[in-house]
């Protein structure tokens, strides 16, 4: 008797278990964590009225953010929210543009943002950065194709003189403190 009522109790141990669905109980998936953890976190910085933007995240704490992106001691002076448009059908896109200086030496930092449907702009934490390093040049410049970053140039083609341009996977702008 006690066996029957052993494997009785086994038995509505199996179909409580069943009741549960499977993506409830525990994951020991490590790509699943770490793809929980990379997920995107966003952050409104601006809006367009009029054709015009309108920062809603003060330019010295965009500035200080950029400085801090950088952690290189890059000392960043100038914002701006710049609009890429190749031709009037392409649909626009919207760079937040840091620009400053390194030991003397021109650096700027370009993140692309993403637009809602109300001409809201948000930076997003897996977007990525473009990353300019003048080595002799007094200012540099990011070019773009169909919309996109594909390069650099410097302002003076003196000999010697260039933009170096690097692109990182995500950023930690507005890391949580």
């Amino acid at each position: 008797m006690g066996g029957a009522l052993a494997l009785g109790g086994l038995s509505a141990c199996e179909t409580t278990k069943r009741g549960f669905p499977e993506m409830s109980s525990p994951n020991n998936d490590p790509e699943g964590l770490s793809r929980r953890q990379l997920e995107a976190t966003s952050k409104q910085v601006a809006v367009v009225v009029d054709e015009k933007v309108r920062y809603l995240v003060p330019k010295d704490e965009l500035a200080a953010a950029f400085t801090r992106q950088f952690a290189d001691g890059t000392s960043i002076n100038k914002t701006i929210i710049r609009k890429v448009q190749e031709t009037p059908k392409d649909k626009a896109i919207y760079y937040l543009v840091g620009l400053g200086l390194r030991d003397g030496m021109f650096r700027s930092m370009a993140l692309p943002l993403k637009s809602s449907t109300d001409k809201s702009l948000y930076l997003s934490s897996n977007a990525p950065r473009y990353i300019i390093t003048s080595v002799g040049c007094t200012f540099c410049f990011f070019n773009f194709e169909r919309n996109e970053i594909v390069g650099s140039s410097c302002e003076e083609n003196s000999g010697g003189s260039r933009c170096d341009l690097t692109v990182e996977e995500n950023n930690s702008f507005f890391a949580r403190r």
